[in-house]
């Protein structure tokens, strides 16, 4: 026997369906992408593997020498890192794949960046982390891999500091 009336569903109300989709929201950022799990190769010649850097709050900062923003932005960073160095947290500064090697070698040893800073020659870690075409572009990453934010441009420091501090 067919109803005569339609059975009114939990979404059929217009505040439950938005709080439905609010959820959602809510959960995929709980739950963002998880970060590729890729290796660095460094300025130093090390190679700092995903194992390395499994458990840690993860700033990675795609930029390039010849990158105004990235240049002006460089010493906050350095600031972010040493903040928090020795509570769980790394960074990686990636040369864009166009950057000369010796200008990356040449800014990181006359700015003395206290950090991991990786060439990216191939432009492969570039493609891994959602094809960074745009410098700066910079990715945190929570303890458990997963991209909390993405910021294109020069970030809010202090916004960026606060989110830090709670996924420390």
């Amino acid at each position: 026997m067919l109803l005569s009336k339609p059975i009114k569903t939990w979404t059929s109300s217009p505040l439950r369906l938005v709080q439905l989709l609010a959820l959602v929201g809510l959960v995929q950022g709980c739950f963002g992408d998880k970060a590729p799990a890729v290796s660095f190769q460094t300025i130093k010649g090390q190679v700092i593997q995903p194992a390395d850097y499994q458990g840690q709050v993860m700033l990675v900062n795609f930029w390039a020498t010849s990158c105004t923003t990235c240049v002006k932005e460089m010493p906050a960073i350095v600031e972010t890192y040493n903040k928090y160095k020795d509570k769980g947290f790394r960074t990686v500064a990636v040369a864009m794949s166009y950057d000369r090697p010796d200008y990356v070698l040449s800014f990181a040893e006359s700015r003395q960046l206290p950090f991991d800073v990786a060439l990216d020659l191939q432009g492969d870690v570039a493609k891994a982390y959602k094809q960074v075409k745009v410098t700066p572009t910079t990715y945190l990453v929570d303890k458990k891999g997963n991209i909390i934010k993405t910021y294109v441009g020069e970030p809010d420091f202090t916004a960026m500091h606060a989110l830090i501090e709670k996924n420390l």
